[in-house]
């Protein structure tokens, strides 16, 4: 059988998929395993190697740089 690497995304689904808000084209992110939409400024998980494409469960890019790294971490 296949080996299996960490969780992630098929490549072949990362180019068929885009962005439910915009319409627009997707950008993996491996180290946070998320779909990053740039356009729409929003960032889909990837949970079990499945993309929650649900704007509401979209981080917004912008908090990367209104929350200090060391406040993200906690909790």
């Amino acid at each position: 059988m296949g080996e299996r690497s960490e969780p992630g995304i098929d490549p072949k689904l990362l180019e068929i998929l885009v962005c439910p808000l915009t319409k627009g084209r997707l950008r993996y992110d491996r180290e946070r395993n998320e779909l990053v939409s740039e356009q729409a400024g929003l960032a889909y998980p990837i949970r079990d190697g499945i993309p929650i494409m649900l704007v509401d469960e979209a981080r917004r890019l912008d908090e990367e740089q209104t929350v200090p790294e060391p406040l993200r971490r906690k909790g």
